[in-house]
């Protein structure tokens, strides 16, 4: 029995969440951590890696982020 209620709880507060991000979406709001680098810095990026020429460790302090950041963001510049 109790476990029923638990149940119909927790879906009565999925319901509500999802309405409450779909209402957030439409009043322009976007969820998640905010991205670190911009599209034209992504593309400067991929630029300086292809040439070979400025060390991965010095394109990273350059732009103030993890190696493993322009490793994990250089499939959405290609």
């Amino acid at each position: 029995m109790f476990g029923a209620l638990a149940e119909f709880e927790r879906n009565l507060i999925r319901e509500r969440t999802l309405a409450g991000l779909k209402a957030a979406r439409a009043r322009g709001r976007k969820g998640g951590r905010p991205k670190k680098l911009s599209q034209k810095e992504l593309k400067t990026i991929h630029a300086l890696l292809r040439s070979n020429e400025v060390p991965v460790k010095d394109i990273a302090a350059q732009f103030g982020v993890n190696r493993s950041t322009l490793y994990r963001n250089m499939t959405s510049a290609a």
